[in-house]
């Protein structure tokens, strides 16, 4: 049963992501990197076992090598300094869903909607390959792995180090989508003295919303809105078509495993909604923005909305954009881009000099 359930949800998410079912092969092989190497403006690094070889990264963080695609702007010139983003994918992918998406940045800079940048792709898959039975790392430090070391100490250390990223916090960005939306915001809160830019579309930024009747599903009323105090297994957190469910511990087993009655606290600490007071987020700290949709199958608009709401009544600055017919998917994504690139172009003033 509980295998069913996990197939399920990788092949609903990858297909609501627009992406191929992930049966752990690895899609890509050679010609299609050397094709978007050759067709795009900028170019893209192989630093994965994707293609010929074995060039991945050594994390310290996970005591393993790991893939990373680093995409550099057309003329990169390493004498001079470029903003630097670090992009996470959604569950149940890994790296090669950056390669989806690096067009997107690619023509956004071509026709100056984006300034120049550097862009890191990692894997943030628990098991180094997109998995139908174990959903996702969160991007944080877990049962899982310590995958927020790995993205902050080690993918972070290896583009620094390896690229001509201009210093300033100011000049940095986390992003990503769905789960990686969530990592960039927990990630952003905890690191805002190295990240000053967080986006997400349709990020889960407060996973224990329900309303003032304890249901999940209801949308936000900030006169009705109450916190779960205790984890359901089978309690539903996404519903596809109408008839096919994912269930709570699909997502939370991989991170605090079976039967973890603390789970609900550890939950609560990695919370983006109640990290705003538990790290003491303050106006000026850190730029946010989020995009979603109104029909989102997981009900992050509900979640968005709440963290919206409480991040505004303390004075914090969050650019929120609503697509109302967008769900949690692809094409919802690829329409709220052009938000996403009018919100950080004139804040990234730190443009390449």
């Amino acid at each position: 049963m509980r295998r069913r359930f996990a197939l399920a949800l990788g092949l609903l998410l990858t297909l609501s992501m627009g992406l191929a079912p992930a049966t752990g092969l690895r899609p890509f092989t050679w010609p299609t990197i050397h094709y978007l190497t050759k067709n795009l403006h900028g170019q893209v690094l192989d630093f994965t076992h994707n293609h010929w070889g074995d060039h991945r990264i050594w994390s310290n963080a996970l005591c393993e090598k790991r893939d990373l695609y680093v995409y550099l702007p057309p003329c990169y010139d390493p004498c001079r300094k470029y903003p630097a983003m670090i992009y996470m994918h959604g569950v149940a992918q890994d790296e090669v869903g950056f390669l989806r998406l690096v067009e997107l940045f690619d023509q956004a800079i071509v026709c100056g909607k984006l300034p120049p940048m550097i862009i890191a792709g990692p894997d943030g898959s628990v098991k180094g390959r997109p998995s139908a039975t174990s959903a996702g790392s969160f991007w944080i430090n877990s049962k899982a792995g310590c995958f927020e070391d790995y993205v902050i100490q080690d993918v972070w250390g290896f583009v620094t180090k390896n690229f001509s990223v201009r210093p300033e916090p100011e000049c940095h960005v986390l992003a990503g989508a769905s789960m990686g939306g969530f990592g960039a915001f927990n990630l952003g809160i905890k690191h805002r003295c190295q990240f000053k830019l967080v986006a997400g579309m349709f990020p889960a930024l407060h996973l224990r919303y329900q309303d003032c009747h304890g249901r999940y599903f209801a949308n936000y009323d900030p006169c009705c809105l109450g916190i779960r105090e205790r984890l359901g297994p089978l309690k539903p957190v996404a519903r596809f078509y109408g008839v096919i469910t994912i269930r709570e511990f699909q997502l939370s087993c991989p991170l605090y495993g079976h039967c973890n009655k603390d789970a609900i606290n550890h939950i609560a600490r990695e919370n983006p909604y109640e990290m705003i007071d538990a790290y003491d987020l303050k106006p000026g700290e850190l730029e946010m923005f989020a995009g979603y949709g109104k029909y989102d199958e997981f009900n992050i608009d509900a979640q968005v909305e709440a963290f919206v709401d409480k991040a505004r009544a303390k004075g914090l600055e969050i650019t929120c954009v609503c697509d109302p017919r967008g769900k949690h998917d692809t094409a919802t994504g690829v329409r709220l881009f052009p938000h996403f690139c009018e919100w950080i172009t004139p804040r990234l003033k730190c443009d390449s000099k």
